[in-house]
């Protein structure tokens, strides 16, 4: 081994690994505790899942035939209200995040993140071979606004994960209208909030707001993404991408059924709301824009986490979210019937 990794990049030692959700398999091989009684609330998965018709449109993909993305691209237009020569697709949202960086970015770069927010920021910053610029969020987990005119990229999450909070339209506009750098403004949360501020690629060059079918559309495991950006990004961004954008046969097929079936995704996004501001109500939570809450515990995050794992509930440590320091969790919003399960342990735990 030592032979050979000297062919590393340098830059993977200042690097953490991804830290993603338990699964059911850990905690079932941990505790003992059969699948069927784990209720999930670690990765803001949809527990309504996608509609029947991406069922129905999987039992019929070719896996021996190469994606088509046509019709794809026809719905993602028709849904987003922008042409397709705007629109970008991947796999999942880390994948059009992964192409943009790699057209963008070179070494030395530096790149602005307001923390605690989404770590895979990061990792993709430091693998371009890019300088993070880590500037802590405001009271409110606002986002400060003063960036550094010399970024080449700024990543605003909106709502942020994992702190669930929104940033308004002037603070976007303020970031985008300070730099000469590319913003991208992940929006994988938006169908949970208020208000989409996808309409002002119409009016910046240097704005891309990028998007997902992981959260309200059911599809996490499909592995889908898209973003509207300008059409002279979109099309360099066509450049760089992978083969058939990287997209299987499935997670076309799946996209496709799910933009023509709104109705499902707009039903399952409402029994999310209403389970929301239940669970913000009983449990006196911030407000959250997102599928999910970030809530402060008294005692140790990490210990809280284990503690509700051993209980069948698993829940996010926030821990590994820079900045987020050792006193925060985060739970998916679920079903009624889930989220009588989580607090039910975590009232145990933390009363």
């Amino acid at each position: 081994m030592e032979r050979y990794s000297k062919n590393l990049r340098p830059c993977l030692s200042q690097l953490k690994p991804y830290v993603a959700g338990k699964g059911y398999t850990e905690i079932t091989r941990k505790y003992g505790i059969p699948q069927e009684r784990i209720v999930k609330l670690g990765s803001n998965e949809n527990p309504y899942g996608p509609s029947p018709k991406v069922i129905e449109a999987l039992r019929s993909i070719s896996s021996e035939r190469y994606p088509e993305t046509e019709v794809l691209m026809e719905g993602l237009a028709r849904y987003t209200g922008y042409p397709e020569e705007s629109i970008v697709v991947g796999t999942g949202m880390d994948g059009v995040m992964d192409t943009l960086t790699r057209i963008f970015l070179d070494r030395g770069d530096r790149v602005f993140i307001p923390t605690p927010t989404f770590s895979y920021y990061e990792i993709l910053t430091v693998m371009s071979g890019g300088q993070p610029i880590f500037k802590e969020r405001l009271d409110g987990y606002d986002v400060p606004t003063d960036v550094p005119r010399d970024v080449k990229m700024a990543f605003i999450c909106s709502p942020n994960n994992p702190t669930g909070n929104q940033t308004s339209e002037n603070d976007i506009i303020r970031v985008v209208e300070s730099t000469d750098g590319i913003v991208f403004l992940d929006e994988a949360y938006v169908e949970f909030a208020d208000k989409s501020l996808l309409g002002l690629v119409k009016e910046y060059d240097n704005l891309v707001v990028g998007r997902t079918t992981s959260k309200a559309f059911g599809l996490a495991g499909l592995r889908l993404g898209y973003a509207v950006a300008p059409e002279w990004i979109a099309e360099q961004y066509r450049r760089a991408a992978p083969p058939f954008f990287g997209l299987s046969c499935a997670s076309v097929a799946a996209g496709v059924a799910a933009m023509k079936d709104l109705d499902f995704m707009h039903q399952s996004v409402s029994k999310i709301l209403s389970e929301r501001e239940r669970l913000t109500r009983k449990l006196n939570a911030r407000p959250s824009q997102g599928n999910f809450l970030y809530l402060e515990t008294k005692a140790a995050s990490g210990s809280v986490a284990d503690s509700m794992m051993g209980k069948g509930v698993i829940i996010r440590d926030c821990r590994p979210f820079r900045g987020a320091g050792d006193h925060h969790i985060r739970v998916t919003v679920g079903t009624p019937e889930q989220n009588d399960s989580f607090l039910e342990a975590y009232e145990e735990i933390c009363a």
